[in-house]
């Protein structure tokens, strides 16, 4: 089976860099410097920021659909327009953490869940889309929860 991992659009966040602190801190988001590595993981490039560099961290509807798993929550996004958009392929950021991904149908109702390591990621993917009722996967960082990637089935 093959699929489709991608990093968000990098466009809706491009402005979000060019405003102040304050400006940030009214729409609920804050710069933060990178001091140690990985822990800063860019939903745009789904790779970790690098020690010394600035991200943004801000609230993100990753779920958004008027349903009971409707979802928001914290993403950090580098100041970037290297999206990460590859098939069959694990993104560097993902590989190296314990995924939960939640699979989705087309009504956005979770049909199936379960734990990896990143690195294992395809096989659960693969036996995920098996399923012709799995619409897109979810890939969430287990450890603290926060959106990871949208996964869906490669065209």
């Amino acid at each position: 089976m093959s699929f489709r991992i991608s990093g968000l659009d990098p466009l809706p966040f491009q402005r979000l860099h060019a405003l102040s602190d304050a400006e940030l801190a009214a729409a609920g988001a804050q710069r933060v410097r990178v001091t140690e590595k990985p822990a800063a993981p860019c939903r745009i490039s789904l790779d970790d920021a690098e020690i010394g560099e600035v991200v943004l961290l801000l609230n993100y509807a990753h779920q958004p659909a008027d349903t009971p798993y409707r979802q928001q929550g914290p993403i950090f996004v580098r100041e970037t327009d290297a999206r990460f958009d590859v098939s069959n392929a694990v993104p560097p950021a993902l590989a190296r953490r314990t995924l939960s991904l939640r699979a989705f149908d087309a009504k956005h109702m979770m049909v199936n869940a379960d734990l990896t390591e990143g690195a294992d990621a395809a096989a659960l993917i693969n036996r995920f889309f098996a399923n012709e009722d799995v619409a897109y996967i979810h890939a969430h960082y287990a450890r603290r929860g926060c959106f990871a990637a949208l996964i869906e089935r490669a065209s």
